[in-house]
């Protein structure tokens, strides 16, 4: 049986820079500071528009079991059920370009968006 295609997707740069970061902070990881195995991408109330997205990286013990699991390449990402409603169709992507570098997430979803892309706002 095939599982339906997640809601939500993973861009190959946005892939790449987590798993760098991950791999990373492996291995700079200690028994007093113990390394992430994810990043979650959550949304939140807030944000000049209504909501905001959030990127955290998180440890196994941090994801739920309701979390939905997204994995490409090297890279895992999860998303809490509430979150992933407002993500329905989204895709998470990675930008390195000359004003910064940053993850961003192309919404269909959202009606309106602040200009640094963090906070967005429904129909």
């Amino acid at each position: 049986m095939t599982q339906p295609a997640p809601l939500f997707s993973v861009s190959d740069s946005a892939a790449a820079r987590i798993a760098s970061v991950i791999a990373r902070k492996q291995a700079e990881a200690t028994a007093s500071t113990p390394a992430p195995v994810a990043l979650r991408v959550a949304v939140e109330a807030g944000g000049c528009n209504g909501f905001q997205y959030r990127f955290i990286l998180v440890g196994p013990t941090e994801i739920a079991g309701d979390d939905t699991r997204i994995e490409r390449g090297d890279a895992v990402v999860v998303v809490d059920p509430a979150s992933l409603d407002l993500l329905a169709d989204a895709e998470l992507d990675f930008a390195d370009k000359l004003m910064g570098a940053h993850f961003s997430v192309r919404n269909p979803n959202a009606a309106s968006s602040c200009g640094c892309g963090t906070s967005f706002s429904l129909a």
